[in-house]
């Protein structure tokens, strides 16, 4: 199942100028996707990170990666309204190349365990099958 930006939108509070996911694949619900983003040349980080040499920061990068990972959960509650999902930690962070104005990259998430409502995942960065980052986080999903 590939979600646009507006189903997106319905799964995640996320919007713009802080919403990194363009489109989504579901491959598992609540277990595995990729999404996909195009960082355009004027994206509102790159006037200041940094100025001749713009790059994407890493903490979007790693935010992008837990966006993924809320759609993917999310998708799997979509049945529940009321949903938050409360970004809690990051470990294992790996920045090997950086990401460019004008890049496409792709996001891949996997589920790695969950404990009451804290889910763990693992996220790749991608870029034309070139491992641009990758990181470990948790988050705490409540639903009712």
């Amino acid at each position: 199942m590939i979600l646009d930006l507006n189903e997106i939108k319905e799964l995640i509070p996320h919007r713009d100028p802080f919403l990194f996911v363009d489109k989504c694949e579901i491959l598992i619900p609540g277990e595995h996707g990729i999404s996909f983003k195009k960082f355009n040349s004027n994206e509102f980080f790159f006037k200041g990170h940094f100025p001749g040499n713009p790059i994407v920061p890493g903490v979007i990068i790693v935010e992008a990666m837990a966006q993924t990972a809320g759609i993917v959960v999310s998708y799997l509650l979509k049945d529940y309204k009321e949903k938050s999902v409360l970004f809690m930690s990051v470990n294992k962070a790996k920045f090997r190349k950086p990401i460019l104005p004008n890049d496409d990259v792709k996001f891949e998430v996997k589920f790695l365990n969950k404990v009451r409502d804290v889910y763990k995942f693992y996220g790749i960065c991608t870029k034309e099958d070139t491992k641009l980052s990758e990181a470990e986080f948790s988050a705490m999903i409540t639903y009712k």
